[in-house]
């Protein structure tokens, strides 16, 4: 028997625990967040328990099952069903259809992307953004990260080149040569969040810059040849 879960601040319901799911429910409960999660498997829903209370053992992901748990009164969805593309697409079907705000739902395919696009729901292909961001962070020994949140932004975390140090924000200028606006800057431990452009970089700084995938290969091809 499931107890009707009633939000009280943004709230999130998760339908799966594979390790893309686990690793969501448990980053969000870290982060304070109120979640609900669903797995039909009882061994994972009794871990779940010692993050949230709303954890429930679930034999099918039909309307009326969904609406008995009360995940129609979350503010976000997320389906981690990508194995099984039938359930996953029929799950996240019922959700968009109890009127949920936000429905995601993971694809392991671009044409499986393709149908929960259609279907109403923001499409994420986790092993494919992983393998992008291992991607980026092999191309260059200069770059320390990468994060793509989008076709057009992206962040990059990289070790500055050696020619510009000494050299100002406006000297650089980054933004003019690729289109990149620099967001944060760490050294010694410490980080400028809000970076003027008479900064004068320093050795060992790192930058935290922002824009569009094409300017930060074009950033890292010029720290690297620099």
């Amino acid at each position: 028997m499931f107890h009707m879960f009633k939000k009280k601040e943004i709230t999130y319901g998760i339908i799966g625990l594979g390790r893309f799911g686990y690793a969501l429910a448990t980053e969000l409960t870290a982060s304070g967040a109120e979640i609900l999660v669903l797995d039909k498997n009882e061994e994972k829903i009794r871990e779940m328990r010692d993050f949230t209370e709303n954890a429930y053992v679930v034999r099918n992901l039909e309307k009326n099952t969904l609406l008995e748990t009360g995940i129609q009164n979350c503010d976000v969805a997320i389906v981690c069903i990508g194995e099984q593309i039938d359930t996953s697409i029929l799950t996240t079907l019922n959700l968009v259809g109890i009127g949920i705000p936000k429905v995601v739902s993971k694809a392991t395919s671009a044409e499986h992307g393709e149908i929960l696009a259609k279907l109403g729901a923001e499409v994420v292909y986790p092993e494919r953004d992983m393998a992008v961001r291992l991607a980026h962070r092999l191309e260059t020994s200069k770059m320390l990260d990468y994060v793509q949140l989008s076709q057009k932004l992206n962040i990059s975390k990289l070790t500055i080149p050696d020619g510009i140090i000494g050299k100002t924000v406006l000297d650089v200028d980054l933004r003019g040569r690729f289109g990149l606006n620099i967001i944060a800057i760490e050294n010694g431990g410490g980080l400028v969040e809000s970076v003027k452009p008479d900064y004068v970089f320093e050795a060992g700084d790192i930058l935290y810059v922002a824009g569009g995938s094409e300017g930060i290969r074009r950033l890292t091809e010029w720290v690297e040849n620099d």
